[in-house]
């Protein structure tokens, strides 16, 4: 009876740490196409401020939902013409509240921000181009460092991000796909990655902390992998162990990975990626536009 007793309590402090993480059965919310806007607006309208406000300003959405810490997916572009897509996945922490104001209040740590800037940047780039950037905030991501030790969010995101994969290639056979993961989001990405259809032809970790395989040349389907990792990013501290239920294994940013890197100039810890004046936000728009290399189809 006494060692029943001690062995709960070790399940149960290690439950309270977070290194078993038990996995949650929660429905993934998917994303639709441009059909979606009209409703989606009409639902962020009926939640009253800000999101009446981001209605009311005509951004658009595929997806929109209050329920815990809230989703949403806002498009910037005409995802129904474009040629070059983006997806931008963030990390931990990331909730609806903090869609546009970011995390901690922090602007540059925003998902609408990062993907504001990155669309910018590809209209500077290529003011011809027909592309669309979508800011995904379509799973539930960690809520802080303790518990992002393992995969159980990540896994539940790529699910949803996967469907959203697959009616981008239904609907935009022609288009090309990039996935941008940002922390925590580079994991998201690469597992959705791994399954996707062949249109998505590029894997972008910045600062990530994992990506499920332990070298690029692991992810299936011949996709270029892409990392930027800043000399001044704490995540370089993270060590790559990887149990069962803990750690990622090996980072994106490691040069052991064997990604093909991307400059960081200009890239001020963590949070620095897509911002105006980074090379590494320069670099992932050339990725987005066909790569530097100019090899993609």
């Amino acid at each position: 009876m006494r060692r029943r007793g001690a062995g709960r309590l070790a399940v149960a402090t290690l439950l309270g740490v977070n290194l078993v993480l038990p996995i949650r059965t929660e429905p993934t919310p998917t994303a639709g196409f441009v059909e979606a806007y009209p409703m989606v607006a009409a639902a962020m309208r009926a939640a009253g401020p800000p999101y009446a406000d981001w209605a009311a300003d005509g951004r658009r959405f595929l997806l929109f939902d209050t329920r815990g810490d809230g989703r949403a997916v806002e498009v910037l572009g005409d995802l129904a013409g474009a040629d070059r897509i983006a997806v931008l996945v963030p990390g931990v922490g990331s909730t609806l509240a903090d869609f546009d104001r970011g995390l901690g209040g922090v602007a540059r740590r925003a998902p609408a921000a990062q993907a504001g800037a990155l669309y910018r940047e590809l209209r500077t780039a290529d003011p011809a181009a027909r592309v669309a950037v979508l800011a995904w905030l379509g799973y539930d991501p960690p809520d802080g460092l303790v518990s992002a030790v393992a995969d159980a969010s990540a896994r539940r995101g790529a699910v949803g991000l996967s469907t959203l994969l697959r009616e981008l290639a239904s609907r935009r056979p022609t288009a090309a796909v990039t996935l941008v993961g940002h922390s925590y989001g580079a994991l998201v990405v690469s597992l959705a990655a791994a399954d996707a259809p062949a249109q998505v032809t590029d894997v972008v970790s910045l600062g990530g902390v994992g990506a499920g395989v332990q070298r690029a040349d692991d992810l299936p389907g011949g996709r270029r992998f892409w990392a930027a990792e800043a000399p001044t990013d704490w995540i370089r501290r993270v060590p790559p162990v990887r149990l069962p239920g803990l750690g990622f294994g090996r980072r994106p940013g490691d040069p052991a990975f064997g990604a093909r890197p991307l400059p960081v100039a200009g890239v001020a810890g963590h949070d620095g990626y897509l911002v105006a004046g980074s090379a590494a936000l320069v670099a992932t728009a050339a990725v987005v536009l066909g790569g530097p290399n100019g090899d993609r189809r």
